[in-house]
């Protein structure tokens, strides 16, 4: 198969071991026949996603059978996801394959075996590819559903300023006020993709609303409506470790400077 122009599979990861998680997602992406969209490492974050509307943003799940300290999390997690309308493909990946049986019985789309190798993801994501859908995928981005008090509100995610994590809750800044949603920041990242970028551990921002980043005695970004003397919007802070990465980000669809500035 010439991968070059084939229509990539929008992939989430759900991965507790750190080491294995990002080389799935490296092989994944490696592949040319996927794009892993979001990786997430419990159980939890994975039902905000799987078992909500969030699910339409990915055609394929591959899913740790075992979360959160050895319980068979995601096994549970595979049955609640069966009986869902629009589910992605799911793959199930595990360090034993005592639950294949179990697992075909739900209609899983295939069964990894760790460790995963280059080879066998990439067999895994062919069949997927020869099983994905025919008729056109919807690829209008998800809607925000957020709080006011008793009341709902509804944002485009393009409107979206940022999303800060803050005392048990997460909220939404907006041109319209501050709102409150269920979604934790993991669960946000990987539903929205490369879109929002990662300043800090309390912060995800919209990277189109970034309009300036300033580097001083610490690094923050003004995120919103035009700029700070005569804009609407909010300064957020960039972990140090993060600062480097993000202006490279910034400046790779830029011209105007020297890369060195």
């Amino acid at each position: 198969m010439n991968s070059d122009n084939v229509e990539k599979l929008r992939a989430l990861v759900v991965e507790d071991e750190w080491t294995a998680r990002n080389y799935l997602v490296e092989l994944v992406d490696g592949s040319n026949l996927a794009q892993v969209m979001g990786a997430v490492a419990s159980a939890a974050e994975a039902r905000q996603i799987l078992l909500g509307d969030a699910r339409l943003a990915f055609d394929v799940v591959f899913l740790d059978i075992r979360l959160s300290g050895g319980r068979s999390e995601g096994l549970e997690i595979a049955h609640e996801l069966a009986a869902l309308k629009g589910a992605p493909q799911l793959v199930l990946a595990t360090a034993l394959n005592a639950h294949a049986l179990e697992a075909y019985s739900l209609g899983v789309a295939d069964y990894l075996v760790k460790p995963f190798t280059e080879e066998r993801v990439e067999q895994c994501l062919q069949r997927l590819w020869a099983r994905r859908p025919l008729t056109p995928r919807e690829t209008r981005p998800l809607r925000i559903a957020a709080r006011r008090k008793r009341n709902l509100v509804f944002f485009e995610p393009d409107e979206v300023w940022a999303f800060e994590a803050a005392e048990r809750l997460t909220r939404v800044h907006t041109p319209h006020g501050v709102f409150d949603i269920d979604l934790s920041l993991s669960a946000i990242e990987a539903s929205f993709g490369r879109s929002l970028a990662r300043v800090h551990r309390s912060w995800l921002v919209n990277v189109q609303h970034i309009k300036e980043l300033e580097r001083d005695s610490e690094t923050r970004v003004w995120v919103g409506e035009g700029l700070v003397a005569d804009g609407r919007g909010l300064h957020v802070p960039v972990a140090r470790e993060r600062a480097q990465q993000l202006r490279d980000m910034l400046l790779s669809s830029t011209t105007g400077l020297r890369r060195a500035t």
